[in-house]
C-alpha cells in the first residue's frame, strides 16, 4: 500500500502548526488591496494589520491558486512514490478546487502508477478544518487513499455551517447583501445568521436585532442540528471578535456541556469577503 500525502489551502482557516500536527500540507492563495500591486500570501500579511485595513477603509481582494503552483507541490511527493489527496475550500465560493483538479488530471498522464484524487470539500474556513481534522483522523486509524477519498465525499455535506458578522457593509461589497439591506441592518442593528448550502455558497438564513441575539441563534442551530450536541467536535473561527466566541462556546458549554475543539483566526481569504467582527461555527450536523 502506498503512502499519500493530504494537502490542502488556506481557505481552511487552520494555522500550519495544526495542520502539520494533522499531517496536512497548506497552500496559499493570494490577496492585495484595491490600488496596490503588492500581492500577499494568505498567511504572510497579519491578521490584525489586514482587518485594521478594512476597517480604515481598504477593498482587499483574494486569488485563486493556479494549477501550475499544485503542480510544482504535488510532483515532488508523486516523485518519491507518494499517492495524493487534494481537499479544497467550497467551488461556490472559489476556483482554486478547479486548479487543483486541473493539477490532478495533468499530473495523472505523467504519473500514472500514482494515485491521485482532487476533493471539491464545499466547506469553507473552519468548516474545511473540520472536515480535514475528521479526515486526518480516519487517516491515523490506517485508511487508504480510496478509503480517504470515499470518507470525504460520504462525510462532506455532514459539516454544519453558521455564522454572523458585525458589519453588513462588507457583505454588502461582496454582493451578499443589497445596499439598501445593509443600510436598513446597519440602522436597525440587524445582524444576519447565515451558513453554507449544499452546494457550499453563502446563504443568507436569518436576521435577528444585536450581537447577543445573533450568538443565541447560532448556538440553536447548534442544538437544533448537531448530530451529538454532547460530543461535537465544534470549531469556531473569527476575525478580531475572539471574546464573542468566547462567549458562543461558553453557551455551548452551559446547554449541552461540549468544549470547543478549536478556535482559530479567519485569515484574509475568507475575511475579505466578511470583514473584522464574523464568527463562524461548524460542527457535524444532521442537515447542513
Amino acid at each position: 500500500m502506498n503512502n499519500y500525502v493530504i494537502f490542502t489551502d488556506s481557505g481552511c482557516d487552520t494555522s500550519t502548526d495544526i495542520l502539520n500536527e494533522w499531517g496536512i500540507i497548506k497552500k496559499d492563495l493570494t490577496v492585495r488591496f484595491e490600488g496596490s500591486d503588492k500581492e500577499y500570501l494568505d498567511s504572510e500579511i497579519p491578521v490584525k494589520e489586514f482587518y485594521q485595513r478594512m476597517r480604515d477603509g481598504e477593498v482587499a481582494k483574494t486569488s485563486a491558486i493556479n494549477s501550475e503552483t499544485f503542480k510544482e507541490a504535488f510532483r515532488p511527493e508523486l516523485e518519491k512514490g507518494n499517492d495524493v489527496l487534494f481537499v479544497a475550500f467550497s467551488s461556490g465560493i472559489s476556483t482554486t478546487y478547479n486548479s487543483g483538479r486541473l493539477a490532478v488530471e495533468e499530473l495523472k498522464e505523467e504519473f500514472p502508477d500514482r494515485t491521485l484524487y482532487a476533493v471539491d470539500s464545499l466547506c469553507a474556513s473552519v468548516g474545511n478544518g473540520l472536515l480535514l481534522y475528521m479526515l486526518s483522523e480516519k487517516k491515523k486509524e490506517g485508511a487508504t487513499i480510496d478509503e480517504a477519498y470515499q470518507f470525504l465525499m460520504d462525510n462532506r455535506l455532514s459539516i454544519s455551517h453558521w455564522f454572523t458578522v458585525e458589519d453588513l457593509k462588507y457583505l454588502k461589497r461582496g454582493g451578499r447583501i443589497s445596499a439598501a439591506s445593509a443600510f436598513v441592518g446597519t440602522v436597525l442593528n440587524i445582524k444576519p445568521v447565515l451558513h453554507v448550502d449544499e452546494e457550499g455558497k453563502l446563504i443568507n438564513m436569518a436576521k435577528v436585532r444585536g450581537r447577543k441575539a445573533a450568538l443565541r441563534a447560532l448556538a440553536d442551530k447548534y442544538t437544533e442540528t448537531a448530530i451529538d450536541p454532547a460530543k461535537g467536535p465544534v470549531f469556531i473561527g473569527q476575525t478580531e471578535s475572539m471574546d464573542d466566541a468566547k462567549a458562543l462556546g461558553a453557551m455551548l458549554k452551559e446547554r449541552h456541556g461540549v468544549d470547543v475543539q478549536l478556535y482559530s483566526d479567519v485569515g484574509p481569504v475568507i475575511g475579505a469577503h466578511t470583514g473584522p467582527g464574523l464568527v463562524v461555527m461548524c460542527f457535524p450536523g444532521k442537515e447542513r
